[in-house]
């Protein structure tokens, strides 16, 4: 597939099924999509049900109806209009396990919400339909609207292994705080908004952010990915150390190595920090989210630049993926200086 954009297509619709739990028992049907899925009101879910897309037990219902403790629903979508993104790019590396891409910004990468054909997971299945090593599926994920390297893997025991890597990778640090020997060490290039003045610092200066990550109630999605609540009982630890390259009139281009691979962490950390990724629609300073947006909006400039990945018998795989334009620095051409001792410890 060349490189270029996909043009808007309807896609074949698809069908999303459900369990009743006993929590969800003496809930009517449209209240339990509606609370479930919020884009929706109790009102399109009658129209739904009137135009028989959703069944019970393998019935459609017609009508609203009780739920019970273990009926399973489906709700039959019908085919939508997707719009037009990037085109699945040709491989960095394709070693017949690992193949590594340079995602494109705009471009989703597994099916959720308004995509399920125009995602790099449906576009691989079909660039490698009949592949004799087997389809290469996406290891992690990158936001829509994060650029640069994704691993893919065909082997299942490569992708277990790799995907916990990235998730997890805080076991063995050096004394930056970031991933060491044995682990992999990720590094993503940002431009936030104007660094605070109390942070003082200077290119090469790095900061050092241990917000924990956790779940808080949105409006438009029940429940989103942000700051921790300090009471959360739940909330993940994560770890990211943010270095400063450039101060532009606009904001800053930083470059981010993140020790954990938590849901939205640059975005979270940086504004934890008080300082989002510049044109960043949903994270407010404090790492909170506006309640009128959404995680897959664009207009921040986030890229994973570079990953050095440990393999078996003591190998390293280093990668890198070309900067866009607007996170291109005076110093490129080297790599980016390494932290100096000042450090700033941010923990909600």
């Amino acid at each position: 597939m060349a490189e270029g954009w996909l043009p808007p297509a309807l896609n074949e619709g698809w069908i999303y099924r459900d369990r009743i739990d006993a929590s969800a028992a003496g809930v009517r049907v449209t209240a339990f999509y509606a609370s479930r899925c919020r884009h929706s009101p109790p009102a399109a879910w009658e129209r739904r049900l009137e135009a028989g897309e959703i069944e019970r037990n393998g019935q459609p219902l017609r009508q609203d109806a009780v739920l019970e403790a273990g009926d399973r629903l489906a709700w039959h979508r019908p085919p939508w209009r997707e719009d037009a993104v990037p085109a699945l790019p040709q491989p960095l590396l394709d070693d017949g396990d690992l193949l590594v891409l340079n995602k494109p910004s705009g471009l989703p990468v597994l099916p959720a919400g308004g995509w399920l054909e125009h995602t790099v997971l449906r576009l691989l299945e079909r660039r490698h339909a009949g592949d004799p090593d087997g389809l290469p599926r996406p290891v992690h994920r990158l936001g829509r609207f994060t650029s640069g390297l994704l691993v893919c893997a065909r082997r299942p025991a490569s992708r277990a292994w790799l995907s916990a890597l990235l998730r997890e990778s805080t076991g063995a640090r050096g004394g930056d705080g970031i991933a060491g020997t044995g682990c992999c060490r990720k590094l993503y290039r940002a431009l936030t908004a104007p660094l605070l003045p109390h942070l003082a610092l200077t290119a090469g200066d790095a900061v050092r952010i241990s917000s924990p990550i956790g779940r808080r109630a949105h409006p438009l999605l029940g429940r989103l990915w942000c700051a921790a609540a300090p009471d959360d009982p739940e909330a993940l630890p994560a770890l990211s150390t943010l270095t400063l390259l450039e101060s532009r009139p606009e904001g800053a281009l930083v470059e981010v190595a993140i020790a954990s691979g938590r849901p939205h962490q640059i975005r979270i950390h940086t504004a934890a920090l008080g300082v989002p990724l510049l044109g960043d629609p949903l994270y407010l300073p404090g790492g909170l989210a506006r309640g009128e947006a959404l995680p897959g909006e664009g207009g921040y400039h986030l890229h994973a630049h570079r990953l050095s990945l440990p393999l078996p018998h003591g190998r390293e795989l280093q990668l890198e993926a070309p900067l866009p334009p607007p996170l291109r620095g005076a110093g490129d051409g080297s790599r980016a200086a390494q932290p100096r001792s000042k450090a700033i410890r941010r923990e909600k």
